[in-house]
């Protein structure tokens, strides 16, 4: 990610199809489950029923999962593990199995309507050429036992994928990746009247490269927008400049007919998180679909329907959640069209971060470990200067000096600023060198305040 254009290409993610029906789009959550305090699938239906969420994607084919989903009249997407894809690929009798074990049971009561057949495997060089011939062997096993109708086929892959994407319409694919991976997986989608999957997330794009792309463009708020050069169409977010980049790459090989669909996506922090996702729902339940087809409804599925406070990596991917595991919302933003269609504060561009953060003190403002030395730097020393940010605990031989980093010590000061200023919209951001969180950063003896 060193420059706008490989930016503009990080991975995509949504796929939990429509948080409610509309002919404008769908909106759907991803139902991941990398944590150990999550309710029980049983109660997440009842979740799911009460806020009119009616499409979801989850990563595997888990027993209890399916059953809870059993009659629930909610679109399931369920997904074959990148582990699997080795033995799907080169197995016919691997994929029967799985089809008899793990779909035809709960088929049709559970309403799977969909399966990825592994996840974002093209940035995988060993299961780049394993993932078509899995795809063509599950669409077999599906017709064997008379479901190929019911139930597409398709495999998400990253945005990553694409060779350039701006302006949206130079979009291609890569050149080593046409001939092994992207066509034949075109070629199958367009045979089996499937879909592409795509997992997006244009506000990392933003934030590696916000002295290039301004935050309104990347969070659907008003804008002067952006003019594509090679074809003249305006475009007011990021969002829909990639949806149309990939549109164009896929039309650049002959598959213009093909429809799209956004299996990923997600906002960083929880601020950013509910304009960004307040907004792109306001557009997809309400809007049409993008500059480049604008006929082709936009449907896409957010990321992720909980947080997870088992995920691996940075603070920021146990943070991404629509809910708390409590089940209380993290932010509120509108799930169905009519929602959507009279809602002016979550998803509008002044108000959609006011109703963020929780006033319990159950969050917390840490540095973005992505962001560049000299914004932390900045950030730094702003908050401890003129931001009057208690810094005292960071000096040497205070309980929080250690470890001594430049991440560690941007976070405490941030996270003092903000709990300072009782966690107010727009105290949380330092140029886009932190963002909010909600499991607890402290480390070792040292605790972060949590305001009043």
């Amino acid at each position: 990610m060193a420059s706008f254009l490989s930016h503009f290409l990080l991975p995509f993610f949504l796929f939990g199809l429509a948080l409610a029906a509309t002919e404008s789009g769908k909106v759907g959550v991803n139902y991941g489950r990398i944590a150990n305090n999550l309710p029980t699938p049983d109660k997440v239906v009842e979740l799911l029923k009460q806020q009119s969420i009616t499409r979801v994607k989850i990563f595997d084919t888990d027993v209890s999962v399916l059953k809870a989903f059993s009659n629930s009249d909610i679109s399931l997407t369920v997904s074959l593990p990148n582990e699997n894809l080795t033995a799907a690929s080169s197995s016919q009798s691997f994929t029967d199995t799985w089809v008899k074990t793990q779909i035809l049971p709960f088929h049709p009561g559970s309403n799977i309507s969909a399966i990825a057949v592994g996840n974002e495997a093209n940035t995988d060089p060993n299961l780049v050429p394993k993932v078509v011939p899995a795809m063509n062997n599950m669409y077999s096993s599906l017709q064997k036992y008379s479901i190929s109708n019911d139930i597409k086929i398709s495999s998400p892959i990253s945005y990553a994928s694409l060779q350039n994407s701006y302006p949206p319409s130079s979009g291609s694919f890569k050149q080593d990746l046409i001939d092994p991976f992207i066509k034949p997986m075109l070629a199958f989608l367009k045979k089996t009247d499937s879909f592409l999957m795509v997992n997006a997330y244009p506000f990392f794009a933003y934030k590696d490269n916000s002295d290039q792309i301004s935050l309104d463009y990347a969070l659907f708020k008003p804008n002067k927008g952006n003019v594509d050069s090679g074809n003249g169409l305006k475009y007011d977010s990021l969002f829909v400049a990639q949806i149309d980049a990939v549109y164009a790459a896929m039309a650049l090989l002959k598959y213009n007919d093909l429809k799209l669909v956004v299996t990923e996506t997600v906002g960083a922090s929880s601020e950013n998180a509910a304009a960004y996702n307040g907004n792109l729902v306001k557009r997809v339940l309400t809007g049409g679909g993008t500059p480049l087809r604008p006929n082709d409804p936009l449907d896409v599925y957010l990321f992720a329907l909980f947080n997870e406070n088992q995920k691996p990596g940075p603070t920021s991917e146990r943070n991404y959640g629509l809910f708390y595991p409590s089940e209380q919302k993290v932010y509120t933003i509108p799930l169905t069209a009519a929602q959507a269609t009279r809602s002016v504060a979550p998803a509008s561009a002044n108000n959609a971060t006011k109703a963020v953060v929780p006033k319990s003190g159950q969050s917390w403002c840490v540095a973005n470990e992505n962001a560049e030395a000299k914004k932390l730097q900045a950030g730094l020393d702003w908050a401890c200067g003129q931001g009057q940010a208690d810094c005292r605990p960071i000096q040497p031989g205070a309980t929080c000096y250690n470890p001594g980093s430049l991440v560690a010590h941007a976070s405490y000061a941030f996270n003092s600023y903000y709990q300072m200023k009782t966690r107010a919209a727009g105290t949380c951001d330092f140029g886009g060198a932190a963002h909010v969180v909600t499991q607890p950063p402290n480390f070792g003896s040292c605790k972060y305040p949590t305001g009043n």
